[in-house]
């Protein structure tokens, strides 16, 4: 992957660590290249010395910026993972199933070895541990979370449920494959945890499932086409 080289002369608007002008050029070389060591090497073959010599800047630039490895490599990662708006179609079997497929989405565009090789060197403290959960999980939860708050509105999910630990056991699930199984969760694998979640959830899942199927039947046109989830029998 070629980089623009760049000087830490071009003077911008933002402010450094030390109060001076910030050259957004190098910001962007930096966190490029240091997803593309990400990318090639993980999380291990990162460093200052690599990334500066790759983006073309200096040490003293990167450490003024961000201050050390493990924040670096947040900043890239916050850059790399991109949550969209939660569907909100009125079904929330729908909404839900897409809603948990944008974790899914997310965490694919990271190796699994950087996210729990990152968490190992930002667990030890607590302004790091901070930032890694407002970087890599609350984007992806928070956009689950408004998918159930919707279905909590329309009265689908029983109101006295728990609606963090809900939220704590999809991410849960995703967050362990993603980093410390190499083949992550599939879409498959996904439906049926929805289901089971929903199972115990929802005011009455059967009307849920059938809600689904008709909202499916009416934009999709594909009567035919199978689907994991299913009446409890």
């Amino acid at each position: 992957m070629e980089i623009s080289r760049t000087g830490d002369t071009h003077e911008e608007g933002r402010k450094g660590r030390g109060g001076r002008p910030r050259d957004q050029l190098i910001d962007t070389s930096v966190i490029v290249a240091t997803l593309a060591i990400l990318d090639a090497q993980g999380y291990g073959g990162v460093s200052v010395e690599a990334v500066a010599r790759i983006a073309g800047t200096s040490r003293p630039a990167i450490y003024r910026r961000w201050g050390g490895r493990a924040p670096l490599v947040l900043a890239a990662i916050g850059e790399r993972l991109d949550v969209p708006a939660p569907p909100d179609t009125g079904c929330t079997l729908c909404d839900l199933g897409e809603g948990f497929l944008v974790f899914l989405a997310a965490y694919r565009t990271i190796r699994p070895d950087v996210l729990s090789a990152l968490y190992a060197d930002c667990a030890s403290d607590s302004q790091l541990r901070d930032r890694y959960v407002a970087t890599v999980i609350e984007p992806a939860r928070s956009t689950v979370g408004r998918s159930l708050d919707r279905a909590f509105s329309r009265g689908d999910l029983r109101p006295h449920v728990d609606r963090e630990l809900l939220l704590d056991m999809v991410g849960s699930l995703v967050l362990y494959r993603s980093m410390f199984n190499s083949q992550g969760i599939g879409e498959q694998e996904a439906e049926r945890a929805i289901e089971i979640l929903l199972q115990g959830a929802a005011r009455d899942y059967s009307s849920l499932i059938a809600h689904m199927e008709k909202i499916r039947s009416e934009h999709f046109d594909d009567a035919g086409a199978h689907h994991i989830h299913s009446s409890p029998r």
